[in-house]
């Protein structure tokens, strides 16, 4: 795992530490050929410099966030924002399901949108796959 992302999960509390580190390794696990950094202050993973699944310590939960989570058309996700994310939040690690992760997971690579360049068609976005 990335020394970034290993450093942000140092920083939490034992809780969210256990929470967060289940979410990562599923994501690692499920999605190998993905890249990850800290952007914007949380750990995210891409495929193609594309925003694909990040996970954050909100003020009471963490949160899973999928950036094409809405087209996923799976329960247990929450739309998020203007566009096409979807979340999921934890408040302890056993809420944890590995099931739908999979799949949320699987999803997540087979369904994109085009966050990448979103800045450049003014907000569009376009079905990458």
């Amino acid at each position: 795992m990335n020394h970034e992302i290993e450093r942000y999960s140092e920083s939490l509390s034992e809780r969210d530490r256990l929470i967060s580190q289940r979410l990562m390794e599923a994501i690692e696990l499920h999605l190998p050929q993905a890249t990850s950094k800290i952007w914007h202050g949380n750990p995210v993973w891409f495929i193609d410099e594309n925003p694909i699944v990040g996970c954050s310590k909100l003020k009471n939960h963490i949160q899973l966030l999928f950036w094409s989570g809405q087209s996923f058309d799976e329960a247990g996700l929450a739309p998020v924002g203007k566009h096409k994310a979807a979340e999921a939040r934890y408040t302890d690690a056993a809420e944890i399901d590995p099931i739908p992760l999979a799949v949320w997971l699987d999803k997540a690579e087979r369904i994109q949108w085009d966050y990448k360049n979103i800045v450049k068609r003014n907000g569009e976005l376009i079905r990458l796959k």
